[in-house]
C-alpha cells in the first residue's frame, strides 16, 4: 500500500477528532441533556449522522469514508474497574451513521501498545473471558428492558443476543456483518446491522444505547454511561441516547430460508448398513409490523445443533439441559416466566426441549411450527405452535403443542404477565393437557437514589384428565442485587401432581424457603486484591404437611477476586436429609425410604486469569456423603495456543464411600477448536462418562458463507465400553450435511 493509502484512515479518524473538540459548534463530544439525569449524572445522548443515497461504507474497518467525518463520536469513557470513576486508560470512540436501509457503527479503540491485544476467540458466538472486546446494547423501543446485545474482539469475533427482563439469549442469530483492522493507534471496527434485522419503533427517532470496552491485559473496564459498579452495560436505565434515525426501511419484512439435508446414519443393531436420507425444508420470517416478527417452519430439521454437554449427577432430580435448537432459541426471552429466576429446582411452565425430543434427546420429526413475537403497544407478546410427526415405529405419537404469552409493562422497569400451554397427542383419546399461570416483576434501579432491588411473584395451575388435585405451584421473593450488598429471601409450594406438560420440573411436593446475604468489600489502592466476597445462604424444604426433608446451610468463607484477574474461594455446607422415598444412588446401591442423614462438606476452588496461553481451574470438595463420604475432584485446562486454536480438557471424577456400598461417577471432556476465521471453524468433542459408559464423538463444521448463508457438516459417533472384551463396540454414527439460504425481500 502506498504513503497516502496507509495515511488515509489516520488523517480522517484525526480530522474527525479536531472537528469534535471546536467550542460552541454542533460538532462537539455527544452532548448530554442536562434536564435528562441518570443518578444524578446528565445522560449522554449523541446524533446518527446520515448518509446521502450515494453513499456507500466498505466493510473493512478502516474508517476512511466521508461519513465518519461527519458522524460525532461518543467518547471520553469512564472505567467500571479497577479504578471507579476514573477516565480509561485507553481512550475510545464510537461514530454511528444510517443509510435507508442500515445501522453502522464505526470504533476506534485507542491501545498505546497496539501490539499487546487479545484475541483469542474467532468463532461467532463465542464468550469472550480470554479476550479484549467491545460490547455495546441497544434499547430500539425505549423501554429501558429489552433489546439487542452485541460484543467482539480484535480477532473479528462476532457475537450477539436479545435481552429482556428475565434474561439474555445468547444463541439468537441475527444478519449482521462487521470487519476488524488493526494500525499502530490500536484496532478500528466497522459494523454494518440491518434494519431488518432489528425490531423498533418507526416513529420513534431516538434509541437507548450503551457501549464498554474491555481491555484485559490491564484487567480494565470502561464504559460510555452508567460506571457505578451499581450499574454497568446491562441497566438500560443508565443507557445513552442515540437520536436522528428516521426515514429509514425494513423493506417488504420477509425473510425466506429454504435448506437441504442430507443424513446417513447405521447402528450394528440395524440392518442395511447406512440408511440414507436425503430431505429438505424451509423456513418464513415476516416482520407484519416494525415490533413484531412472525415464524413459519415447515419440516424442521435440527441436524446442525451441538451436542449436549454430559453431566455427572448423584441427587434425586432430573438434570435441566439447556435448548439448542434456533427455531426455538429465536425470541425465547419473550416466553421467559419469573419462576424461570429464583434459585433451586427448576419450576418452568413453558421448556421447549419437551417439543421433538425424548427424554434421551431423541430427535422426534416436527411437520411444521409457527410463532410470532416482540411487542405490541405496551405488551411484550409471544405464540408458538408446533406439530410434530406420527413415528410410532420410532416410539413417538404425533403431537400439538402450542405456549401463549403476554407480559403488559408497567412502571419503568415492572410487568405483569400471563402464560397458557397446551399438550394434546393426536389420537390416543386421553385429551388435552393445559397449563395457565400469571407473574409479576417489579424492579427499580433508583432504591436509595442508586440501588437494584427486585421483587417478583407467580402461580402455575395444570390440568390434565384424571388429575383433580395438588396441580398448582407458586411463589414469591425479592432481591437487592449491589455491588457490595446483595441479599434477598424467596419461597415457593410445588404441588405433588403439578407437571405442566410442556414445562420442566425438577422436584414435587415441596415448600422451599430461602435467603441470603453477600458482602463484597473492595480494599482501597490495593494492587493485588480487588474485591473480597463472603456468602452466606440458608434454605429448607419441607413436604406439604410441614414436615423437615431438607435443610442446606452454605457458606462462601471467603471469595478472593484478584487483580491479575486470578480467583479462589473457601467454601462450607452443612446439610440434613430426610429420604420420603428409596434413593438409588448407584446401581445396586439403594438408600431406603425414612432414613435422615446429617453432613458437613467443605470445598475450596481456584481459577487462572483465562487471558493467558494456559488457564487452569479446580474444585475439590470432601466432607460427608448420605451415610458415608464423598471426594470430588473438577480439573480443568485450556490451552490457547494462538488465536483460533483452542484446547480444552476437563474431568469429574467422585469417589463415593456408602454403608450400603462404593462406587465411583466420572466424567472426561476433550474440545478442539480450530477456528480459521470469524466465518468458518471446525470443532470437535469427546465425552465419556463411568455411568453409560459410553464414549462420544461429535465433529462439527461450520462455514458462514455470509451472515444468514450457512453450511454445516457434522459427523457423530458413539461407542460403548465392554469391560469384559475390554474394547470399545460402535453404537451409532450418524453424518449430516446442511445448508441453509436467506433471501431477504
Amino acid at each position: 500500500m502506498n504513503a497516502p493509502a496507509r495515511r488515509g484512515p489516520r488523517l480522517a479518524i484525526c480530522l474527525a477528532a479536531v472537528l469534535a473538540g471546536l467550542p460552541g459548534d454542533a460538532r462537539a463530544q455527544a452532548s448530554v441533556t442536562a434536564a435528562d439525569l441518570v443518578a444524578g449524572i446528565p445522560r449522554r445522548v449523541m446524533e446518527a449522522a446520515r448518509m446521502a443515497a450515494d453513499e456507500g461504507i466498505t466493510l473493512d474497518g478502516r474508517l476512511d469514508e466521508a461519513v465518519w467525518l461527519r458522524a460525532l463520536p461518543a467518547k471520553d469513557f469512564i472505567q467500571i474497574d479497577p479504578q471507579n470513576g476514573e477516565p480509561a486508560t485507553e481512550p475510545t470512540e464510537v461514530r454511528i451513521a444510517f443509510s435507508q436501509d442500515a445501522f453502522f457503527i464505526g470504533v476506534t479503540a485507542y491501545d498505546s501498545e497496539p501490539d499487546k491485544w487479545l484475541g483469542f476467540q474467532r468463532r461467532r458466538d463465542e464468550f469472550l473471558g480470554s479476550d479484549d472486546r467491545f460490547m455495546w446494547r441497544i434499547d430500539t423501543f425505549l423501554d429501558e428492558r429489552s433489546g439487542y446485545f452485541f460484543e467482539m474482539n480484535p480477532s473479528g469475533l462476532m457475537a450477539d443476543a436479545v435481552f429482556g427482563v428475565n434474561g439474555m439469549n445468547r444463541a439468537w442469530d441475527g444478519i449482521w456483518n462487521a470487519r476488524v483492522h488493526h494500525s499502530e493507534i490500536g484496532w478500528t471496527v466497522e459494523i454494518e446491522i440491518p434494519f431488518r434485522t432489528l425490531n423498533f419503533d418507526p416513529n420513534n427517532d431516538t434509541w437507548g444505547i450503551n457501549f464498554q470496552r474491555t481491555v484485559r491485559r490491564k484487567n480494565e473496564d470502561s464504559i460510555w454511561m452508567g460506571w457505578s459498579r451499581n450499574q454497568g452495560l446491562g441497566r438500560m436505565t443508565n443507557a445513552g441516547r442515540v437520536t436522528g434515525i428516521n426515514e429509514v426501511s425494513q423493506g417488504v419484512g420477509l425473510d425466506v430460508k429454504p435448506y437441504g439435508l442430507f443424513t446417513a446414519d447405521r447402528s450394528p443393531n440395524r440392518a442395511g448398513g447406512w440408511h440414507r436420507d436425503p430431505d429438505a425444508g424451509l423456513d418464513f420470517f415476516y416482520n407484519p409490523t416494525p415490533g413484531l416478527r412472525a415464524n413459519l417452519t415447515i419440516n424442521t430439521d435440527f441436524a446442525q445443533t451441538e451436542v449436549d454437554q454430559r453431566q455427572v449427577n448423584l441427587t434425586r432430580f432430573s438434570l435441566f439441559f439447556p435448548e439448542r435448537r434456533d427455531f426455538f432459541l429465536d425470541g425465547a426471552t419473550y416466553f421467559d416466566f419469573a419462576s424461570n429466576n429464583v434459585g433451586g429446582e427448576q419450576v418452568q411452565p413453558y421448556f421447549s426441549r419437551r417439543i421433538g425430543l425424548s427424554e434421551a434427546a431423541t430427535p422426534q420429526r416436527i411437520d411444521y411450527g409457527t410463532k410470532f413475537n416482540g411487542q405490541v403497544g405496551a405488551q411484550d407478546v409471544g405464540f408458538l405452535h408446533v406439530r410434530t410427526a406420527d413415528e410410532r415405529d420410532s416410539g413417538f405419537i404425533g403431537e400439538e403443542f402450542t405456549t401463549a404469552r403476554v407480559k403488559r409493562r408497567i412502571l419503568a422497569q415492572s410487568y405483569v404477565g400471563g402464560i397458557y400451554t397446551r399438550r394434546d397427542a393426536r389420537g390416543d383419546g386421553v385429551g388435552a393437557h393445559h397449563t395457565v399461570g400469571f407473574d409479576v416483576n417489579l424492579s427499580t434501579a433508583q432504591f436509595r437514589g442508586n440501588d437494584n432491588l427486585v421483587a417478583s411473584g407467580w402461580y402455575l395451575r395444570e390440568s390434565r384428565p384424571g388429575v383433580t388435585s395438588g396441580t398448582s405451584a407458586f411463589g414469591a421473593g425479592f432481591e437487592y442485587p449491589n455491588d457490595r450488598w446483595t441479599y434477598g429471601a424467596n419461597a415457593r409450594e410445588v404441588g405433588a401432581n403439578f407437571a405442566p406438560a410442556v414445562g420442566f420440573v425438577a422436584r414435587r411436593n415441596y415448600r422451599r424457603y430461602n435467603q441470603f446475604v453477600s458482602f463484597g468489600p473492595r480494599p482501597r489502592n490495593s494492587r493485588v486484591v480487588r474485591q473480597y466476597r463472603y456468602t452466606g445462604n440458608v434454605t429448607l424444604i419441607t413436604n406439604l404437611r410441614n414436615e423437615l426433608v431438607e435443610r442446606n446451610v452454605h457458606g462462601q468463607l471467603l471469595n478472593v477476586q484478584f487483580q491479575s484477574q486470578d480467583n479462589f474461594s473457601v467454601e462450607l455446607d452443612r446439610n440434613f436429609i430426610r429420604l420420603e422415598a428409596p434413593f438409588a444412588i448407584s446401581p445396586g446401591i439403594i438408600l431406603p425410604a425414612g432414613n435422615s442423614y446429617a453432613f458437613t462438606r467443605f470445598a475450596i476452588t481456584g481459577q487462572t486469569a483465562n487471558r493467558r496461553m494456559l488457564a487452569l481451574n479446580g474444585r475439590f470438595e470432601t466432607g460427608g456423603f448420605f451415610s458415608g463420604s464423598r471426594n470430588q475432584t473438577v480439573l480443568g485446562l485450556i490451552v490457547r495456543a494462538r488465536p483460533g486454536y483452542i484446547f480444552s480438557l476437563n474431568g469429574e471424577w467422585n469417589q463415593v464411600d456408602l454403608a450400603e456400598g462404593r462406587f465411583a461417577s466420572n466424567l472426561l471432556r476433550m474440545v478442539t477448536d480450530s477456528q480459521f476465521s470469524p466465518f468458518m471453524a471446525i470443532v470437535n468433542t469427546v465425552q465419556f462418562d463411568t455411568v453409560s459408559r459410553v464414549l462420544g464423538w461429535q465433529s462439527r463444521y461450520r462455514w458462514i458463507v455470509k451472515p444468514g448463508n450457512d453450511l454445516y457438516v457434522v459427523y457423530t459417533h458413539n461407542w460403548l465400553e465392554n469391560p469384559v472384551a475390554d474394547r470399545f463396540t460402535t453404537l451409532d454414527q450418524r453424518f449430516a450435511t446442511k445448508v441453509l439460504y436467506t433471501h431477504r425481500f
